[in-house]
């Protein structure tokens, strides 16, 4: 069933709203006459004319220098096999998306009804005009290695096969990595490879570049060992074929005592004898996905002297094609390389093995929940998270071009080129894809108190799938069951939990009393206190603070003082705080961006204002980003008198009373916040002269509720929030119309917080509460 949720999920992804992944978007105003006039006739004929005249200048009127071609056939595409061009489109606009993200390239992709590779190659040939790289993917061997080698022949722009060499530099950086730390030289030790396609015989000859020998290889494909003399095998594999001797040798035989083994096969086919009879000191790469030739687990369990990477994220040590191919075709481009060599891989897999021991950036160990990765048996590759890859990997593949001379346009200047670089994507705007893995490290008991609700429901579910917490929801079983059973939603293994059903009674007691206790010269009687633990919200507040769960999640089908009312009364506020406050997460283009107060106090007085702007400032940091705050008003540094801006100057003075180092200023107007040209001609003293405002607060819960409102409808930004600042323990309101994406990323907040919030003794003592691994009433 699960399988089959999925498989849904994945066909709604792709097709709700504009069906597929990808669009086009127009760099320039087109919303006049004139500027119509200009993106068109007979304004367009200027750049025609000075291309016609310098072929060169396509690159400075046209998106080619950023423009990359996804290119397949289909015959190959993923575990599928040949499914053909249409098939295979969506996996090319998903590449698409990658290169997006991880770089900022633009992508069209390209799927051509073409299976004879001297047509596919004139037919990719002549595209050659629009773009400035092509990407080959998912074409079936032996054709891939002849239509890339002839399309490097004739064309003059950077083509790559990422199936082929993608694999091969992440591999070759992992290896270079593993060998230092086992004492072991490439050119003594002995490989052998199972899987003998494209990206395997990549694999090999960037390994022969790096200086392993031919001889020291034992390579297997479906037949079985490749050895001189098979009459089956391709010229291109004959430099690695085997001594005939050798003919009748199978995988466990050609293991024993091998330093390396490479997997670019099917799962299953490596035991722990065959890993306990290599050399000291062995290295296994098992990279068949989703399954591993063996699993991490029992690779590392065969013996304690190995080192192992396989292509799943949940492993230490995942290779991953995504470290390579956005960066290299980045350094490509940004030189207007003629083509991608093997100095510029090779410069890559320097790079990316050498970032594998320079220290790792807080947002990485924050991604991965440790303290401090560091260079060492499960960490010979960098994390796929590291913002630093653009930064690191393309200008090392740029200088290599260069110095290779293939490089049209060199880069003079590389600190700017670097800094470019680091702001193209915005270091911190990695922040959504690391949340997801920091919850996935440590997960936490999420209570889901308005679970008789299809959102939830859904939203619960995939944080169970997704392993980013462990949801418990309560609500009447058999409403939840029908809720369920009638949206095809897996919540089979997510226990349910119903406050008002004789099997709680004895839990609602003990709640009751321990409610009776916190609230009993607050206007609450003993019969009030048992009676309000029916209540779903009292209930699973209650949870959170004795243990039972770790944080919860609620506000879908309540107004908001209805839920935060019994998080005050029962978990209460954390120590030093006097106010809650409600703070939004958004993801813009130039990083995240933290709002508040946007939900909870109407009109705070500049005290107020400062202990808003201290709690949000610590929730910050708790993603490891420096707040640099802006305290907005209508005026600007005094040009104001009134109350209003007076407040926000008394409250920017208390909050630098408190915290001196923190960088914030104010009062000042929202164009000041994000100009700071502006903010320097006129306001040069200012703190965020020189610093990225990341935070905004708001006067008064009018303006930020807002311009929060704005700002999310208006620019179509992905949100996190209301998070609920103040609080002892994790417990956040959902705000009202939350979509199935925002109650889990609010869910991925929760635990977080509780993360941040639990005892070290504590950590990780309890997985699912006294009512156990299964649902139950």
């Amino acid at each position: 069933m699960a399988k089959e949720l999925r498989r849904q999920e994945a066909l709604d992804y792709h097709s709700k709203g504009k069906p597929g992944k990808i669009e086009v978007i127009p760099t320039k105003e087109a919303k006049t006459q004139r500027d119509l006039s200009l993106a068109y006739s007979p304004g367009v004929a200027e750049p025609c004319k000075e291309i016609a005249e310098n072929p060169e200048d396509v690159y400075k009127y046209t998106a080619k220098g950023n423009l990359v071609a996804v290119i397949s056939n289909g015959t190959a595409v993923l575990g599928l096999g040949n499914i053909g061009p249409a098939a295979g489109k969506p996996v090319m606009e998903g590449k698409g998306v990658l290169f997006k993200i991880f770089a900022d390239i633009d992508v069209f992709d390209i799927e051509i009804d073409e299976t004879d590779p001297v047509k596919f190659v004139n037919i990719v040939k002549a595209l050659e005009p629009t773009f400035g790289g092509i990407n080959l993917e998912d074409i079936k061997a032996p054709e891939c290695f002849y239509i890339e080698n002839e399309l490097k022949k004739i064309c003059n722009i950077p083509v790559m096969h990422d199936d082929q060499h993608g694999t091969a530099i992440i591999t070759a950086a992992a290896l270079i990595n593993a060998l230092e730390l086992q004492r072991k030289k490439i050119e003594k030790v002995k490989f052998v490879v199972n899987g003998a396609g494209a990206a395997a015989m990549a694999c090999i000859n960037l390994y022969l570049s790096l200086g392993a020998k031919p001889s020291n290889f034992m390579v297997f494909d479906i037949n079985g060992i490749l050895y001189k003399g098979r009459e089956d095998v391709e010229d291109v594999k004959h430099i690695i074929c085997a001594d005939a001797k050798y003919k009748d040798y199978d995988l466990a035989k050609a293991m024993k005592d091998a330093d390396v083994f490479i997997g670019l096969s099917v799962g299953n086919v490596v035991t722990q004898t065959m890993v306990k009879s290599m050399n000291k000191n062995p290295i296994v790469f098992a990279l068949a996905n989703p399954t591993p030739e063996i699993s991490y687990e029992e690779g590392m369990a065969a013996r304690k002297d190995l080192i192992m990477a396989t292509g799943r994220s949940d492993f230490p040590n995942q290779v991953n094609n995504v470290l390579g191919f956005p960066y290299i075709f980045r350094g490509a481009l940004d030189v207007r390389a003629t083509q991608i060599n093997e100095e510029m891989k090779l410069a890559a897999v320097f790079a990316l093995a050498g970032m594998a021991k320079s220290s790792v950036p807080d947002i990485v160990n924050l991604a991965y929940n440790q303290k401090e990765i560091s260079f060492g048996p499960s960490y010979i590759i960098p994390k796929p998270v590291d913002p630093r890859l653009l930064a690191v990997v393309a200008p090392a593949v740029a200088k290599a071009a260069m110095e290779s001379g293939v490089a049209r346009q060199p880069i003079i200047d590389w600190d700017s080129y670097e800094s470019n670089l680091n702001t193209r994507l915005g270091l911190e705007n990695q922040l959504s894809r690391v949340l997801g893995a920091k919850a996935r490290n440590n997960p936490k008991r999420v209570v889901f108190a308005d679970a008789e609700n299809i959102k939830i429901l859904k939203a619960a579910q995939l944080v169970f799938e997704e392993k980013v917490g462990l949801p418990i929801l309560l609500g009447d079983q058999e409403k939840i069951n029908k809720i369920a059973a009638a949206n095809s939603i897996d919540i089979e293994r997510i226990p349910v939990i119903n406050p008002r059903s004789e099997s709680t009674a004895d839990q609602r007691k003990e709640y009751g009393e321990i409610f009776f206790e916190k609230r009993k010269r607050k206007g609450v009687n003993k019969y009030e206190s048992y009676k309000i633990m029916k209540e779903r919200n009292h209930f699973g507040c209650m949870m959170v603070e004795t243990g039972d769960a770790d944080c919860m999640i609620s506000g879908l089908s309540r107004n908001y003082p209805d839920t935060i009312r019994p998080a005050l009364e029962i978990i209460g506020l954390d120590d030093g705080v006097k106010k809650i406050a409600g703070m939004y997460l958004l993801f813009t283009k130039k990083g995240p961006l933290f709002l508040a107060d946007t939900t909870v106090n109407f009109n705070p007085t500049a005290e107020e204002l400062a202990e808003i702007t201290l709690m949000v400032a610590k929730e910050v940091k708790q993603f490891n980003i420096v707040p640099k705050i802006a305290m907005l008003s209508y005026s600007n540094f005094g040009s104001s008198n009134s109350p209003e801006a007076k407040l926000v100057q008394k409250a920017r003075t208390i909050v630098k009373e408190k915290d001196p180092s923190l960088i914030c200023d104010g009062e000042l107007q929202g164009i000041l916040a994000f100009n700071k040209d502006l903010l320097k001609e006129n306001y040069p003293f200012s703190e965020l002269a020189n610093n990225d405002v990341n935070t905004l607060i708001f006067p008064n819960l009018a303006a930020g509720n807002i311009a929060y409102n704005l700002l999310q409808e208006l620019g179509g930004l992905d949100s996190i929030g209301p998070v609920l600042l103040g609080l002892k323990k994790p417990v956040h309101v959902l705000q009202l119309g939350s979509s199935i994406r925002s109650i889990f990323n609010m869910a991925i907040i929760a635990v977080i917080d509780a993360q941040s919030k639990e005892k070290p003794e504590t950590a990780n003592s309890k997985v699912i509460s006294r009512w156990g691994k299964r649902r139950n009433g």
